[in-house]
């Protein structure tokens, strides 16, 4: 899954909070349990400012399965592709 969004001149992941343009450090792994099946993961990309806001955005309605720093989960994508 490409979480990277176009940044200038190079792909770089920025924060999925409205307006927010800054550097994502973390990713928020959530699903919606009436359109989703248990397996799918949709993700949120989260700065440092906007973690907390985003984590309880998707935990108050039961979406929130995960959230990773950035680093890890893009490892954890190479390997599994690897």
């Amino acid at each position: 899954m490409d979480i990277l969004r176009a940044g200038g001149d190079e792909e770089t992941p920025i924060c999925s909070a409205k307006g927010c343009r800054a550097a994502a450090e973390w990713v928020l792994a959530w699903n919606n349990p009436k359109l989703h099946t248990p397996e799918r993961r949709k993700t949120w990309l989260a700065c440092e400012e906007h973690r907390e806001h985003l984590t309880q955005f998707l935990g108050m309605r039961g979406f929130l399965k995960d959230v990773v720093a950035l680093a890890e989960w893009q490892r954890r994508e190479q390997a599994a592709e690897g």
